[in-house]
């Protein structure tokens, strides 16, 4: 009996542990090249993973927020896909370089051309987009995958605060502080503007010192001649003496 029960034991304490090692799936998710700043623009990568064994990912719907929409999104070229860009018009126009901006995109649909992102593989579908919102933390993006044997996986449902991961969770971006690149590259330049005045200053001063020291050398070489020749002249003299004595 008390071999049995420890028998029992042993298979649920394994049992347990599958269940607590066993790996999450992966879902279709956002991340920026980068960082993605509040108010700036940023290129960021719609992640798809393939998690069917028999099928492959033929089809990429990616829904744009429209709580805070995007007046520019721009899609990469991408070979063995056809890109289709949809655009609504928006209730409230957006300001964008000083003109006004009445439609924004609403939808980006990725289509394969060929056999698609197969079983054990994931790829990334970039999207060039700006001008990010101020006034928001995070962008939430709804993603439709579709597979090649019709089957359709709708990463729609939004992650509430305090309650578990959904189980097919809308990719989030997570926005950043402003960037102050802009402030940073002046003080740069600036800095680089100092450090370029005093190598010219050194430059100088070293070339002032080379011809300080050349002088200096012309000057002794003079004085060494004439000592030289003194010399010479001294012995010839002392020799014409001796001669007369």
């Amino acid at each position: 009996m008390k071999a049995s029960r420890l028998a029992a034991s042993g298979a649920l304490a394994g049992t347990a542990v599958l269940a607590l090692s066993a790996p999450a799936f992966a879902h279709v998710s956002v991340q920026p090249e980068g960082t993605a700043a509040k108010g700036g623009y940023a290129v960021v990568d719609f992640k798809v993973p393939n998690e069917r064994d028999d099928a492959s990912t033929t089809r990429l719907e990616v829904t744009f927020p429209t709580d805070h929409p995007l007046a520019s999104a721009m899609p990469e070229p991408m070979n063995g896909w056809k890109i289709q860009v949809t655009k609504a018009k928006l209730a409230k126009p957006l300001e964008m370089h000083g003109e006004k901006i009445t439609e924004a995109v609403s939808k980006i649909t990725w289509t394969a051309e060929g056999k698609g992102v197969e079983p054990g593989y994931f790829q990334k579908f970039p999207v060039s987009v700006g001008a990010l919102p101020e006034d928001a933390d995070e962008l939430v993006f709804k993603a439709v995958q579709t597979y090649s044997n019709k089957e359709v996986v709708r990463w729609i449902e939004v992650q509430q605060d305090g309650q578990e991961e959904p189980e097919n969770p809308a990719p989030v971006l997570t926005l950043s502080a402003a960037s102050e690149e802009g402030h940073h590259g002046s003080a740069t330049a600036e800095d680089a503007s100092d450090e370029s005045e005093s190598a010219e200053n050194t430059a100088a001063d070293t070339g002032a010192s080379a011809d300080g020291s050349d002088t200096t050398a012309r000057v002794l070489g003079v004085v060494g001649i004439v000592v030289g020749a003194l010399g010479v002249a001294y012995g010839v003299l002392a020799g014409r003496r001796r001669t007369n004595a």
